[in-house]
């Protein structure tokens, strides 16, 4: 029940933007959709510039909402030689998979170094059939995976080779544990850790590696840098969902970036493969040390500050939705009549079920808040 009423207390205070976005991203699914049917067989690259450019403010809203909305907290840590790199080459991500706004998170992190029209990422299938969202990311070249490596080997395999052509610096990331981090979910790395004599993670799971090693092989010879990420939420901090986000509760995550340079890696699938492993063993002796003293080790880079552009884009957009909204209600006398009412009720009712849409999505397996509870419980 309290789950319940933070989310209709989060739809009543939300809804206003959740209008503007819902009405700007079917507008944005609609120029995708065209560019896609007409350009694209013509010209790929045109259809990936205009289709960058219109995602972009679909993007933009999306930053807006943790800059402006939320006063979401991102501080970077990494060494400056890498900093001088970032978002100027192809770059494979590896992120630990913490939470259901990670995703939220790279878009903002690729915000900040310019690279938010180049941000693809390797995402579970079902994405895809989301209203808005799901759609968008089709269009704007994702890759959607199966979990059945059967299926998905050579849709990784065509999927990381059409990138060869790609006109600007891109980020591809890829979640490689395969799935977010939860109470039970570490339970059952931590076990199999166990009965395999690997170490045994903390705050990691362990790598499903084929991904890894098939974006390796298909894309070495013309993407130059692995970014290894480790995303992590300081002591005191709640770890951000969706629901928090649009509910405006703080949130601040701290980001560590080490660069390697591609042709630093092994070359067998095996090698791979289990550097892939020993990176997530480094990734979990960090984020311990984290725990501990609250930072990574790296230089601690400056934020460069919200961004104006996505306030720009939410004010143009706000405007031109309910300026739209104004003039269709004048223009069909829709204030005057019941079936006008009706009709503007049942446009309230898309949008708010486009945003429960979204909420239940991203909201953990019962199972698994029933473990963290539990666990909570046993640490008090």
């Amino acid at each position: 029940m309290i789950k319940l009423a933070m989310e209709i207390r989060t739809l009543a205070i939300f809804i206003p933007f959740g209008i503007v976005f819902f009405y700007t991203g079917i507008i944005i699914n609609l120029i995708q959709a065209t560019c896609f049917l007409i350009i694209r067989p013509v010209s790929k690259n045109l259809f990936r510039t205009i289709n960058e450019a219109v995602a972009d403010n679909l993007w933009l809203l999306i930053v807006w909402v943790l800059d402006w909305w939320s006063g979401f907290k991102v501080q970077l840590y990494t060494d400056m030689e890498t900093y001088r790199l970032i978002g100027k080459e192809h770059a494979f991500l590896m992120p630990n998979h913490m939470c259901d706004t990670d995703i939220l998170m790279m878009w903002l992190l690729a915000q900040r170094f310019g690279c938010l029209r180049s941000a693809l990422m390797v995402v579970k299938k079902s994405s895809k059939y989301l209203p808005i969202y799901g759609w968008a990311i089709w269009f704007f070249g994702f890759v959607f995976l199966d979990r059945s490596w059967e299926k998905d080997e050579q849709k990784l395999k065509s999927s990381f080779q059409e990138l060869q052509d790609f006109p600007r610096p891109f980020w591809l990331t890829m979640f490689v544990e395969g799935t977010r981090m939860t109470p039970v979910k570490l339970l059952e790395a931590q076990e199999f850790a166990a009965s395999r004599g690997l170490p045994v993670p903390r705050h990691v799971l362990i790598p499903r590696t084929k991904g890894f090693v098939a974006a390796v092989k298909y894309m070495r010879s013309f993407v130059p840098a692995v970014y290894d990420i480790t995303v992590a939420v300081p002591k005191g901090h709640a770890v951000p969902s969706l629901l928090s986000i649009c509910n405006r509760q703080p949130s601040e995550v701290k980001i560590h970036i080490k660069r390697y340079s591609m042709k630093e890696l092994p070359e067998s699938d095996a090698s791979i493969a289990q550097w892939c492993r020993d990176r997530f063993v480094e990734k979990d002796a960090m984020l311990e040390k984290f725990q501990a003293e609250g930072r990574f080790g790296d230089q601690k880079i400056p934020d460069a500050g919200r961004s104006l552009k996505s306030l720009l884009v939410c004010i143009t957009c706000t405007c031109t939705t309910y300026f739209g909204i104004y003039k269709f209600c004048k223009m069909f006398s829709l204030l005057s009549t019941w079936k006008g009412n009706g009709i503007l009720a049942a446009g309230l009712a898309m949008a708010v079920l486009f945003l429960h849409i979204l909420f239940e999505y991203t909201k953990l397996p019962q199972r698994s808040l029933v473990a963290a509870e539990t666990n909570e419980k046993k640490k008090n």
